[in-house]
């Protein structure tokens, strides 16, 4: 596990730890901005119109981030009756998550690529990218109540996708529980996220 490995390097450690509430933060955020853009307030009367980490992050999602590698933050409350179009602006609040960490990837991936620095700051920085990139390959996918489920809300009939929100969770929790005997989920992350990573900073996963 993720978190084992870690605690021989208290250092690398500490770097993993500011990456991860960077990343969650940042993505928890962006769901918040994003829906009071869109004529929703339920996220600023709930305190998340901020970058406060102590206001996004989830106890449970940030373990499993360490444990295996991708988790979660504290979902943003959203009401769609505000919104002129609830579906397709319930899609925007959901990928605003996704493509913020995806921003930060890149431009961070970017200057790994192009500018020297040294190796604790190259590993630093490697770091916030592979956590970005998997938060948001993590919560791309489409399984309730992850971002990329609400994907499937544009096409699937409303008592349908209603169900598939009342077992997704468990389902959720059943694939990262038993993520080494069914490696579902493992293996969509890793090979998606080793990819863009090469493909942004022109390196490896090394960690």
């Amino acid at each position: 596990m993720l978190l084992f490995g870690l605690l021989t390097n208290p250092l690398e450690f500490i770097i993993y730890i500011v990456a991860l509430i960077i990343a969650l933060t940042i993505h928890e955020a962006a769901h918040a901005y994003m829906s009071y853009s869109l004529g929703d307030d339920t996220a600023k009367l709930m305190g998340r119109l901020t970058l406060n980490p102590l206001a996004h992050l989830d106890l449970w999602g940030s373990i499993f981030m360490l444990l295996v590698g991708f988790g979660w933050g504290k979902p943003v409350m959203v009401n769609p009756r505000k919104f002129q179009n609830p579906k397709l602006d319930n899609l925007t609040v959901a990928l605003a998550g996704p493509i913020s960490n995806f921003l930060l990837a890149a431009v961070a991936g970017l200057v790994i690529r192009f500018i020297p620095m040294s190796e604790l700051l190259t590993i630093a920085i490697s770091i916030l990218v592979f956590f970005n990139l998997t938060l948001m390959m993590f919560n791309l996918l489409p399984i309730p109540p992850l971002d990329g489920s609400k994907i499937l809300a544009l096409f699937m009939p409303e008592t349908a996708y209603i169900y598939f929100q009342q077992i997704g969770f468990y389902i959720l929790i059943v694939l990262l529980v038993f993520s080494s005997e069914i490696p579902v989920i493992k293996f969509i992350m890793e090979k998606a996220v080793n990819f863009i990573f090469t493909l942004l900073t022109g390196a490896q996963v090394l960690f």
